[in-house]
């Protein structure tokens, strides 16, 4: 373990393309523009850490800092576009990733500007995987965010040295001996990438890499409903009545025809899940052994704790049709034209005997909706319905690890307690997120965790801190561990080992 590290981690920075004002819509994806992008604000967090460090930082980037699926900016003609990637995004094969890196770098200069000086002045940077940046597996990627940042490139990609100042992990990195780090996607089931070690499948003969269920959403979904927000789960997670009124609030006339757009976008969503979802991985059986190998090194970790993580994660939701058309809103949409083509059949049915008029289908169409209503207002939304860890996978980690702290980010929720033998933190998010579209109404602040050594030099201590970078005193603590709880958990991981 090393004593004298310092470790920080921030995660969800979401960075993406800027979006310029639509005078026709002027709300529409305000929360993308310019005056909202957290590159200043990660440039002075950068300095401040400097000078509260007493020595070379590491820096852990835990996922979602890039946001690939945001990304709706095409090429130009001479290079072929679906018709559905020209009004949603791009796909993700290699040279469309690349375009939307070079996208996200052009429009964040001041952010790789800041970070690259960090890393020059001796610090590093680890880059961990998250769902919306699953794109920064291609290799080169990752050497576009290298070249940007100015920084040497990692003498053989794949493989790290103690000495690298970049460093890009598939989904975990073991900081200090003593702290798990992973975005905590992989234990959602929406979010889960289904091979995280094997992330490329075939489609139209093109590699490209498998996106999950909930990312496919927000490309093909979200992205045509510009007033909801993405980055915060309470802006597109709704009650029937409150979609209602936003509707009637913010897309009447703007975007009048939006249930069109929802139920094709919707079911886009489900046909690409399942196409992906069941196509095997492109696994080379001969580069297994080093794939793992090289994961391993990249995360300080063993090819065996590899293995047995990559066990650990959840199944994804796609493994079942009818879950993800629920989180969909495809199940209501099939129910209640069901319910009116009975309502339909009733009315055609009694007039055969009896000629009645037309609108006697409101009659059994109200008598239906009772029994459609009791259904709709039964589903709940299964985002973050358990906790990313549990008890029982809290246990199986540290006995993995022998880890006794966890750090997530993926929920966008600041935590820090006690689970099982692991003192769980969350980062929470650095991205923008309001809860209205006007962006007036900001939800959460900026947090991140800080790892130091302890006082006493007995190991180290965690702690959540929060960010607020226009006060005279940016940084506040949230909650720490006590070192004699840090103590008492390390004679256990002393003990388990």
């Amino acid at each position: 373990m090393e004593l004298n590290l310092h470790t920080f981690v921030v995660s969800d920075m979401h960075l993406t393309e800027a979006e310029e004002p639509d005078p026709a819509r002027p709300l529409w994806m305000a929360y993308k523009r310019r005056e909202f992008f957290i590159d200043d604000d990660f440039a002075r967090f950068l300095a401040h850490i400097e000078e509260k460090a007493d020595g070379p930082i590491e820096l852990i980037l835990n996922g979602d800092i890039f946001d690939f699926d945001s990304v709706t900016t095409v090429p130009s003609k001479d290079r072929h576009v679906e018709w559905l990637e020209r009004v949603r995004g791009l796909g993700s094969e290699e040279w469309k990733s690349q375009f939307k890196m070079k996208v996200i770098i052009d429009d964040h200069p001041r952010w790789f500007e800041a970070l690259g000086a960090f890393i020059a002045r001796g610090n590093r940077a680890v880059f961990v995987v998250g769902n919306h940046d699953v794109e920064v597996y291609w290799p080169s990627v990752q050497r576009m965010i290298c070249d940007a940042l100015g920084a040497a490139l990692p003498s053989n990609i794949g493989e790290e040295e103690d000495d690298d100042p970049i460093v890009f992990c598939n989904w975990f990195y073991l900081s200090g001996g003593d702290t798990y780090i992973s975005h905590g996607h992989q234990y959602d089931p929406n979010c889960v990438v289904r091979d995280p070690i094997d992330p490329l499948v075939e489609v139209n003969g093109q590699p490209r890499v498998r996106i999950p269920f909930g990312d496919l959403a927000a490309r093909y979904m979200l992205n045509g409903m510009g007033y909801f927000n993405p980055h915060q789960s309470e802006n597109y997670i709704m009650s029937a009545t409150a979609y209602v009124r936003f509707f009637f609030r913010y897309m009447l006339r703007t975007q009048p025809l939006l249930i069109w757009t929802w139920v094709w976008g919707a079911y886009v969503t489900l046909w690409i899940s399942l196409r992906t979802h069941w196509l095997p991985a492109m696994r080379d059986p001969m580069l297994v052994d080093d794939k793992v190998r090289s994961i391993a090194a990249r995360a300080q970790a063993t090819p065996s704790m590899v293995r047995k993580l990559n066990v650990l994660h959840v199944p994804s939701a796609t493994n079942n049709p009818f879950r993800i058309a629920r989180e969909l809103w495809l199940d209501r949409a099939f129910f209640l034209l069901i319910a009116l083509f009975l309502a339909w059949q009733v009315v055609l049915h009694i007039n055969i005997a009896l000629p009645i008029s037309p609108l006697w289908v409101f009659v059994p169409a109200l008598i239906l909706m009772l029994p459609y209503a009791a259904y709709a207002s039964s589903v709940r939304a299964t985002v973050f319905e358990t906790p990313l860890l549990t008890p029982t996978l809290a246990e199986l980690i540290f006995k993995i690890t022998g880890a006794r702290r966890v750090v997530f980010g993926h929920t966008h929720e600041p935590k820090c307690e006690q689970v099982g033998p692991i003192t769980l933190y969350n980062g929470g998010f650095w991205s923008q997120a309001f809860a209205d579209p006007e962006c007036t109404i900001r939800l959460g602040e900026q947090t991140f965790v800080w790892i130091r050594p302890a006082d006493d030099g007995s190991g180290r201590v965690g702690e959540l801190c929060e960010w607020k970078a226009a006060e005279e005193m940016p940084m506040r603590s949230i909650c720490a561990e006590t070192q004699s709880s840090v103590a008492e958990v390390g004679l256990r991981v002393g003990a388990g080992a």
